[in-house]
């Protein structure tokens, strides 16, 4: 139904044709309210012709006493083709006046208020089918929407505003009737009803589940069988668990073979190190080179996992050489972390250019790399492998290390050597030209994943520099993030911190903290995540579906109020929130924790088999019911060190509570011996003998 108007909409009325009009006709500049905000995103269109406002109540406010309709315009600093719409047509005198007459003109940028362009996302999902950024949405007075889509050409996107506002003047009440069904449609989606059933979680559902996902396995490049290839590190995280906890050698091959191919692909930056968002073909080659935060944080805890199991050395350098993209690029004096780096950047004319930081034509690396050309165009694939468009290859690695050193008569330390060369003069000589746009705010939820990816990269490879800042970060967001009424903030730049915060950051940043907490005994960063979980049954919680709201009671009612519970690149904020719930349930003995945890899971179960990859992070919250869990307590004065020798092991069914001294947690309670230091593996309050040997805990822990 929803489909049939949108088409109806924009069929049956008559298209208005209009003349071309470059920004070169602009004859003064302009500046638009966005000029007041601090988002990148914004200001990059705060000079727009385009009357532009921000999302805020003023705005609102404007729309409904001057009757007009709202045209809400949702991207981000790194998204390529936002920058292509607002080159053809926001930057156009001749749209900027039609939008100016007929519309309040709002820009969003999408991670500063994920709560508006979810709303807008999911309406659009409805009308078309399908979305994606730029989103473009025009919304009655009342913010609720009658039409949207994504990117559209300059004279396309006049006609469709020429026709909708001729249709609100002419005949609104079809506008409103629409309106009002498409809002219904949006309150719908997100819906979660309390499941009633005995909660069951057994192996034998998450088996059945794994077989559905299978069949688009690409077993010849890694990833899922489809023409774009987004990493999705939640969902090589559980396959990677699930393979290694179930000894199933099939599935830890294909995940094995999912994370090499991705670290040889052209979607990791093998000069300056990291990930761009996802590649536009099936071999992982060709990235939307836009550079994210949140990616490379996930990254950098999967890979560290993969590297514990396998001591694959190629994951280790992964690691390291994205932690050293993020220092570099992307990590400010405070120790917070940027938010991403745009795909485009200039080229050799000055035009910006998507992915022209980082390509390379055949003569210029034949000039720099010189009499290693052969072998180093024969790493990297200088050849119609590697190559893209326009002459310029992109480096991408098809073959293995021992094959390259076979083939031209290395030896290890020749081809290392030879490595760290060519990434030298490479890095040197890609830094002179001019970089990708940084958008340098920093959101609380990122940040907390970042923090995660660092105190999971020092736990596998104990390199101290790595949890040092992790413990920064962790610093800035107690003393920047964290308001005086136990409250997060989302955003924050230029020394403000702003915007109340989203599930999602309440979620990321508890998971980070327990994970600190894990790794340095320090007890306030697992008091804080409690606390901040008790933050979030106050304002956040739907009792009558027992899950969280993706935005604060205190917050400004939207169209809707969704529950954020399916996975996508990042997990969940339910399904975070889930697996906080039961880790924080054992530490503190909560009771209230726990039952709500596998009411959550027990929640989605019904939905979970059919679409898998969409519930990859519940899945792995699964795996802690369907086998043994365990508490690991580790107490007595050398309890750092035998966390260490532990944390050499993978066993991802554990949680671990350790003190140098007497300690009244119920897990840590009267277990201390100033003697000895000793191990307690317990499951489900029933505890082994204590040990003082890693190696016989690690037996129990495999039982």
């Amino acid at each position: 139904m929803q489909k049939l108007f949108y088409i109806l909409l924009i069929s049956t009325i008559p298209l208005l044709s209009c003349k071309s009009q470059t920004s070169e006709d602009m004859t003064h500049p302009y500046t638009n309210d966005l000029i007041n905000e601090t988002s990148p995103y914004l200001l990059q269109h705060a000079h727009n012709p385009v009357n532009w406002n921000a999302w805020n109540d003023k705005t609102l406010a404007k729309a409904k006493s001057e009757n007009k309709l709202l045209l809400i315009s949702v991207g981000y600093a790194a998204c390529h083709w936002c920058h292509v719409m607002e080159h053809e047509s926001f930057e156009d005198s001749l749209v900027a006046q039609v939008m100016n007459k007929n519309f309040i003109n709002v820009k969003v940028d999408r991670e500063e208020r994920p709560d508006v362009d979810q709303i807008y996302m999911n309406a659009v999902q409805l009308m078309t089918g399908s979305g994606g950024w730029p989103l473009n949405v025009i919304a009655l007075p009342d913010g609720r929407p009658v039409w949207g889509g994504t990117y559209f050409k300059k004279d396309q996107w006049i006609d469709i505003l020429n026709q909708i506002s001729k249709l609100y003047s002419e005949n609104p009440n079809k506008l409103y009737e629409y309106a009002e069904k498409l809002s219904k449609g949006i309150k719908s989606l997100d819906v979660v009803n309390l499941n009633t059933d005995e909660p069951i979680f057994e192996a034998s559902y998450i088996n059945d589940a794994l077989k559905n996902w299978e069949k688009n396995f690409d077993y010849h490049d890694g990833g899922t069988k489809q023409t774009q290839k987004f990493m999705m590190p939640n969902n090589y995280h559980f396959l990677l668990r699930n393979a290694y906890q179930n000894n199933d050698t099939d599935l830890q091959e294909f995940v094995n073979l999912t994370l090499t191919k991705m670290a040889y692909g052209g979607v990791y930056d093998h000069i300056g190190g990291g990930f761009s968002r996802y590649s536009v073909d099936e071999k992982w080659h060709i990235p939307h080179f836009e550079k994210m935060l949140y990616d490379n944080a996930q990254l950098v805890s999967l890979y560290a996992d993969a590297y514990l199991i396998t001591k694959n050395e190629l994951y280790k350098t992964v690691i390291e050489e994205t932690l050293d993209y993020i220092k570099n690029d992307m990590t400010a004096s405070n120790g917070a972390f940027y938010s991403s780096l745009d795909a485009d950047s200039n080229n050799p004319e000055g035009k910006l250019e998507e992915g022209a930081f980082y390509v390379w034509t055949k003569e210029e690396l034949k000039t720099l790399i010189k009499e290693d050309f052969d072998v180093f165009s024969d790493y990297y694939n200088i050849n119609n492998y590697g190559l893209w468009e326009h002459d310029n290859y992109v480096l991408i690695r098809k073959d293995d290390d021992p094959s390259i050193i076979k083939k031209h008569h290395l030896t290890d330390n020749q081809l290392s050597e030879k490595k760290q060369h060519w990434k030298s003069i490479l890095l040197t000589v890609r830094n002179k030209r001019p970089k990708p746009r940084l958008d340098d705010k920093t959101l609380t939820s990122w940040n907390a994943l970042m923090l995660k990816g660092y105190t999971d990269a020092y736990r596998v490879l104990g390199t101290k520099a790595y949890l040092e800042a992790a413990e920064k970060n962790a610093n800035f967001i107690i003393n920047t993030q964290l308001r005086q009424d136990g409250g997060l903030n989302h955003n924050y730049k230029d020394g403000k911190s702003t915007i109340n915060g989203y599930l999602e950051d309440y979620a990321a940043t508890i998971d980070a903290f327990i994970s600190l907490y894990e790794n340095t005994l320090n007890e306030t960063y697992l008091t804080t995540a409690r606390d901040l979980a008790n933050y979030t049954f106050d304002h956040f919680f739907d009792d009558s579906s027992k899950m969280f709201y993706f935005t604060s009671n205190s917050d400004a009612s939207l169209v809707s109020r969704s529950i954020e519970y399916r996975d996508n690149v990042i997990p969940a904020s339910n399904s975070m929130m889930a697996k906080n719930l039961f880790k924080l349930s054992h530490y503190f003995d909560n009771e209230h924790f726990s039952k709500t945890a596998m009411t959550m899971l027990n929640n989605v179960k019904p939905e979970m088999k059919e679409y898998p990859s969409g519930y990859s992070n519940w899945f792995d919250l699964m795996l802690n019911y369907a086998n043994s869990f365990y508490e690991v307590a580790i107490v007595g004065k050398d309890a750092r060190q035998k966390l260490a020798d532990l944390n050499t092991h993978y066993v991802p069914n554990k949680l671990i509570a350790a003190s140098t001294t007497e300690n009244n947690m119920p897990l840590l309670e009267s277990r201390y011996n100033p003697q000895q230091t000793l191990i307690y593996v317990c499951v489900n309050k029933a505890c082994k003998l204590p040990v003082a040997d890693v190696n016989k805990a690690l037996e129990f822990l495999k039982e």
